[in-house]
């Protein structure tokens, strides 16, 4: 069985109402050995934030040493991240094994477990096999009838945030779910609560009381904040500075219980040192929760999909982008209380550009945008994902938020830095190209001068150029410069669709027109220079940002080129106006040494203009 072919096998076994209870997953277990019985685990329960608190809980845990199993649902892009170990998804190969064991096992069952308890399976042989010290495992649906509850008593019940949520499964008030999701507390271990609305916490006590078992609740009085920013946010707990990439104060919330589980967890004996918390939390990677995938417009994806959710969304948001509406990018599904949803995000909204989930229960982009338009909200429907990020980008009158189902956001993280990458590239280009011809050569004068006066280029002795075609900064002014030193000047040739040289012209009569139009010295009439001789390479920009990221014409010539050039400083050329917040890097892309413009000089080290 390959990886492709176990998820096919698993997602053929869909869940359904009649699937709910716990006789199956036991007996799948059992037959597989009960693997559970040999692991340790942090069980989390909620209606939203569980996923947060489980991320940030495995990266601290990870940092103070152990081996530790992640088990979260759904996933954004592939199956595999649902089971991951030491912070990364298990291999496909054992994933695809685990998946075998899980088959052979359920075929002899003459009631078939569905979806969630074959995954739940999955995930617990891997663990095992893996030797994790804990398990962080997040509950699918309720708790008291969800089959990760087929575990014996966890180290730490753990019970985020309660809402309304799968009424037509775990009952129509507060205190109903939160009875659903207490099922997982178990004599002998500590229950940690978020402090939640009244009628919830009270069906928590009472089983806690029932149970004989601890309860801890975060108490969010202890939270300072002290900053916030798009790369994250600090804030004091108890008198200690802490860090968590993660925005918005319900995440701040959602740390307060995770603090309140390691504390738990150390009085249980588990050596979790103060450097480990800070450094776990600084590290915490949680994808599609007010994740920035762009800066210049902003665009963020969160994958709010529910009212909770989207309430804390739209508070996070006035906290960040005060006074700002924004294009959202939406789609839900349709037995979802979307109408609560998108009723909270309206006064933020701009406009709506609705897509399709990819999701058997999503509501179709048209009918949505149609509801919205009832409402009196600007909105359009685009035919697919990738139509509704180019459409959302297209209108660059502001931020983009992404919200409404998790089912588009692993869509939405695989098809945005495509996207974006061609969207900011024709930016630059039309930036540059927009120039006046008398500015465009006045702002290419300055950028030369500058490129002149670096130390950088002083020392060279051999120095690969450009001429420029399409807007690029001219530098005849710096080619004369550089000759009249004494130094050697090389340019570009292409030799192949991917390749290229560096070629000694010998003669004003040594050029031509290349296939990409750009002047090029005949191969006949000039000489190769080796790339290990070259002591400078000047290249030219469509759109860099200040890490010294670049995006150019040739960009994959000169990336690939330049791995030879080992003792040769990097200098890209650019206008200022191709100036972007962030460029998404690609595993290709070679940030430059600095980058020239006519306004100074961009440095990778640095981070800033010089």
């Amino acid at each position: 069985m390959t990886a492709q072919e176990a998820v096919a096998y698993i997602e053929t076994y869909t869940w359904s109402s009649t699937r709910l209870g716990l006789e199956r997953t036991c007996e799948l277990l059992e037959r597989l050995g009960n693997p559970q019985k040999k692991l340790k685990f942090v069980h989390v329960a909620g209606s939203n934030g569980k996923g947060s608190i489980c991320a940030m809980l495995s990266s601290v845990l990870r940092a103070a040493g152990y081996r530790v199993g992640l088990y979260v649902s759904p996933h954004l892009q592939a199956f595999q991240e649902r089971f991951q170990i030491d912070g990364a998804p298990v291999s496909e190969a054992v994933f695809a094994a685990a998946a075998e064991r899980v088959r052979e096992a359920a075929e002899a069952m003459d009631d078939h477990p569905s979806q969630f308890e074959l995954s739940t399976a999955v995930g617990m042989l891997c663990y095992q096999e893996a030797g994790c010290e804990l398990v962080v495992l997040e509950v699918g649906l309720g708790g008291a009838l969800d089959s990760t509850n087929a575990i014996d008593a966890p180290e730490a019940a753990v019970i985020a945030n309660i809402g309304l949520e799968h009424t037509e499964y775990l009952g129509n008030t507060l205190e109903e779910i939160a009875s659903a999701k207490a099922g997982i507390i178990k004599p002998g271990c500590d229950c940690v609560c978020y402090d939640g609305p009244p009628e919830a916490m009270g069906v928590i006590r009472e089983t806690c009381r029932k149970q004989g078992v601890p309860l801890h609740t975060a108490d969010f009085s202890q939270l300072q904040p002290l900053s916030h920013g798009l790369d994250g946010q600090e804030f004091l707990w108890k008198g200690k500075t802490l860090r968590i990439p993660l925005l918005g104060g319900h995440q701040r919330n959602n740390c307060a219980v995770v603090l309140e589980t390691l504390s738990v967890l150390r009085g249980r004996g588990w050596r979790i040192g103060e450097e480990a918390v800070r450094a776990g939390l600084a590290r915490t990677v949680w994808p599609a929760r007010m994740e920035v995938l762009g800066r210049d417009p902003l665009f963020l994806l969160d994958g709010g999909h529910n009212p909770q959710c989207v309430q804390a969304l739209t508070e996070a948001l006035r906290e960040y982008l005060p006074g700002q509406r924004v294009t959202f990018l939406t789609g839900v599904l349709a037995d979802k209380d979307y109408r609560t949803m998108l009723h909270l995000a309206k006064p933020l909204a701009r406009r709506f550009v609705c897509v399709t989930p990819e999701n058997g229960r999503a509501m179709p982009a048209e009918e949505l945008a149609e509801r919205l338009k009832d409402e009196g909200c600007a909105a359009v429907a685009c035919g697919d994902i990738p139509q509704g990020i180019q459409a959302a980008l297209a209108y660059g009158d502001g931020p983009v938020v992404a919200f409404g189902s998790l089912y588009m956001a692993g869509a939405i993280r695989e098809a945005f830095p495509g996207i974006y990458r061609s969207w900011v590239r024709r930016r630059g280009i039309q930036a540059r190209e927009s120039l006046p011809p008398e500015e465009r050569e006045a702002l290419s004068q300055r950028a030369a001068e500058t490129v002149s006066a670096l130390p950088e280029l002083q020392r060279a002795e051999t120095v690969l150029l450009y001429r420029a075609i399409h807007g690029e900064v001219r530098l005849e002014a710096l080619e004369e410069y550089l000759k009249s030193q004494g130094k050697r000047v090389a340019y570009p040739l292409c030799v192949s669709g991917t390749e290229m040289t560096a070629r000694l012209p010998h003669g004003e009569d040594a050029w031509t027109e290349g296939r990409y139009g750009i002047p090029e010295p005949l191969r006949e009439r000039s000489e190769e220079i080796p790339p290990e001789e070259l002591d400078l390479v000047v290249c030219p920009c469509t759109a860099f940002d200040e890490a010294c990221r670049r995006m150019g014409m040739g960009a994959g010539f000169y990336d690939r080129y330049l791995k030879g050039c080992v003792n040769a400083a990097v200098i890209a050329v650019a206008f200022e106006c191709q100036k972007n917040a962030q460029l998404p890097a690609a595993p290709w892309d070679r940030p430059m040494d600095l980058i020239a413009t006519e306004n100074g000089v961009y440095r990778r080290k640095a981070g800033k203009n010089a």
